[in-house]
């Protein structure tokens, strides 16, 4: 049998998982005190819901699960059975797919707007590598019910509240419209349906540079004149609001204009907020304002999300406005984790040795001493000097054997 986890999941450490339980608190009371309710879904989705979701490229990332019993006998009875019939079910790729399945499902129980929370692991096939995991922990939140930018302004806010309390200062927010993109492409001439392969190329332009757009866009064969139309939009360097304004409608411009000035004076300028024109999100369910967050020194974003007013619907027959932010828990727990991260005003934890003869005691020092540190009782190993140094290394501030006059002793004093 294997004792190493399955290739793209991993375990964690004692003092690691210290260290994510820790920011996943202080992320769950940042957003509960903001007024955010936490939900929980299962982590397994109908296939039919998962296929139908306009999650982008994640559809190809879907663990899916066999059928099983008579139905999957009868699927393999088919001379060349397809994906599609033998699995029914797959694994959650995100959270905004359940959460939109969810409040179809609870609707009538639910507060309007509805403010929510969901902290959990989520599933995606992904090739492993740096950054890139096949389990791995999201952290959302999401305003349901509430059309205006309220809820953007809000959800900015929040989450980059959140970020700033687990230690994360660096960075900026971009911010772009789907419905602007839409408009740049339609006034260049392109055609509608290729909109989404031309946002999947425009957003590499913060890695290739525009040069770059327009090489891609060429070797993708799309129309010259098309071409040099949307190229000429970067004449004097990228697109800025006001330029923007001149090519798509100008009511996008004005919503996100108010999100960045909402933003900049609640925070007193200390959240810096920039319109990205290139800035596009992978999944096809967003309709209208997406964002990201970008942490200076690290490539990718650390958050993300944007509106989807149209996945509800699929289960409701009907339009609900919904927006999302996402927090990438994984890569901040990297980042920090890179700068030596160490939970503040963290009580020292320390370990008391006892004999077998003196166990009740040391107990009853034990529980003394938890006024003032985090205490495991041990009993004392035959190498104590060789003990402690493995205790060191597993996060122990110090130690204190039961019976000696010296008490608590801390490394490195």
């Amino acid at each position: 049998m294997k004792a190493t986890p399955v290739k793209g999941t991993r375990d964690y450490l004692p003092k690691e998982t210290e260290i994510r339980d820790y920011l996943q608190n202080i992320i769950m009371e940042t957003y509960s005190s903001a007024g955010f309710q936490r939900i929980t879904t299962p982590i397994i989705e109908d296939s039919v819901n998962l296929d139908k979701s306009e999650g982008g490229e994640n559809l190809n990332l879907i663990f899916k699960i066999l059928k099983r019993g008579k139905k999957l006998d009868s699927a393999l009875a088919g001379e060349h059975p397809t994906e599609k019939e033998l699995a029914d079910m797959g694994l959650r790729y995100d959270l905004t797919l359940p959460l939109s399945r969810y409040y179809a499902n609870n609707r009538n129980e639910l507060l309007s707007p509805f403010k929510v929370i969901q902290m959990d692991r989520v599933y995606r096939a992904e090739r492993p590598q740096k950054g890139r995991l096949r389990e791995f922990m999201q952290c959302d939140i999401d305003i349901i019910g509430n059309e205006s930018r309220d809820a953007e302004i809000e959800l900015i806010l929040t989450t980059t509240k959140a970020l700033n309390r687990v230690g994360l200062s660096d960075y900026k927010v971009k911010i772009n419209d789907r419905r602007i993109l839409s408009d740049i492409f339609a006034y260049a001439g392109f055609a509608t349906e290729d909109n989404e392969k031309l946002a999947i190329i425009f957003d590499k332009q913060d890695k290739i540079g525009i040069d770059g757009v327009k090489a891609e866009l060429e070797e993708n064969g799309f129309d010259q004149t098309c071409i040099d139309k949307f190229i000429a939009l970067f004449a004097d360097g990228t697109l800025t609001l006001d330029s923007v304004a001149n090519v798509c409608d100008a009511s996008y411009v004005t919503e996100l204009q108010r999100i960045i000035d909402a933003v900049t004076t609640v925070s007193k300028g200390t959240i810096p907020v920039e319109f990205c024109p290139s800035l596009v999100r992978g999944q096809g369910y967003y309709t209208g304002t997406i964002f990201e967050v970008e942490a200076a020194g690290y490539s990718g974003a650390v958050a993300g999300g944007g509106r989807y007013d149209n996945l509800i619907g699929k289960f409701l027959n009907e339009d609900i406005p919904a927006v999302g932010f996402s927090i990438g828990f994984e890569r901040i727990f990297g980042i920090l984790m890179e700068q030596n991260y160490s939970i503040p005003n963290r009580k020292k934890k320390i370990a008391v040795f006892y004999d077998t003869d003196t166990y009740a005691e040391a107990l009853i020092y034990a529980e003394d001493l938890r006024n003032d540190y985090i205490v495991s009782v041990i009993a004392r190993p035959k190498k104590l000097g060789k003990y402690l140094n493995k205790l060191e290394t597993q996060g122990f501030d110090g130690f204190a054997v039961y019976g000696q006059e010296d008490g608590v002793k801390l490394f490195g004093e």
